[in-house]
């Protein structure tokens, strides 16, 4: 079991807010889909909605970020049941790791087999440019190397093994269906692969800090994802995650540029339409029991 300080995260609490749910939703997701800053609108895909506010749910963190609804939306998208946060919890608006990672196993213990993530992201690698989609391939953890990880503790055995890999946590069938999906579309020219870094924030990223995470192979850097990513990968759901690129990161010292917030949410707020129409094929590509 989980030590006192973490049973508001445990088996039990997740189990009791998935219950609550189930009794209430109108399906059991198979697909989970988390939306970022500014990319709200994911959850509009939805047919036959129920929507639950986060503070009306038991146990479960509240979004305090604004461009983040607080909402937990249920619905079908092309006939397959799903589930999607409007809105995620990040280790700078206070909350312990284990909090901000709940979702991912309350998403287990609602039957979610696939979960896609989607986030903002600052561009590294300088062949990105603002509204570049870059699917996740991988991921460097910064937090992780200080112990800051959502696993550490007694591990419980109902959710997954005590030392899980994580060399495959970005699902390679999903990847490279994500990759045919995009051509089918005409997004090839917007549409990247690479590795994501994670930071703790909520300050953005100084210029130094920039230089040595592109120089260390990141190609992309933010605040959340990577902690949900280990959270699923240990519950045994195949993950699939995104960045948009909403703003070029700062590494020349005579730039007048400043990374900001408005300029995120402006961004997904452009790049909306097709994230949609991305995530939504995707999902229509993987609904057959068989690919899960």
């Amino acid at each position: 079991m989980f030590p006192e300080s973490c049973t508001d995260y445990g088996y039990e609490a997740c189990k009791a807010t998935s219950d609550w749910l189930l009794e209430q939703a109108p399906v059991r997701p198979l697909v989970g889909i988390v939306c970022g800053s500014g990319l709200g609108s994911l959850a509009g895909m939805l047919k036959d909605q129920k929507v639950f506010m986060y503070n009306d749910i038991p146990n479960f963190p509240q979004s305090t970020v604004h461009g983040h609804a607080g909402r937990l939306v249920f619905g079908t998208l092309k006939g397959k049941p799903c589930v999607c946060m409007q809105g995620r919890f990040h280790l700078y608006e206070g909350y312990p790791i284990h909090k901000i990672t709940m979702p991912m196993r309350i998403f287990k213990l609602l039957g979610v087999q696939v979960v896609i993530l989607t986030n903002a992201a600052g561009g590294l690698n300088q062949d990105y440019k603002v509204g570049d989609i870059m699917v996740i391939k991988d991921h460097i953890n910064f937090p992780g190397f200080a112990g800051n990880n959502p696993l550490c503790g007694p591990n419980d055995e109902r959710f997954g093994t005590r030392f899980p890999c994580m060399s495959d946590a970005y699902d390679r069938q999903l990847r490279q269906l994500a990759q045919e999906v995009g051509a089918e579309l005409g997004y090839s020219n917007f549409l990247k692969e690479g590795v994501y870094s994670v930071l703790g924030g909520p300050s953005f990223e100084t210029i130094a800090e920039c230089r040595m995470l592109n120089r260390m192979g990141a190609d992309a850097v933010g605040m959340s994802t990577v902690h949900e990513v280990i959270v699923a990968r240990h519950s045994g759901i195949r993950v699939f995650a995104l960045s948009l690129i909403s703003n070029k990161a700062v590494m020349d010292y005579t730039s007048e540029e400043k990374a900001n917030h408005e300029e995120v949410l402006e961004t997904g707020e452009q790049r909306a339409q097709q994230l949609v129409k991305l995530v939504s094929t995707l999902v229509s590509r993987i609904s057959q029991p068989a690919d899960l």
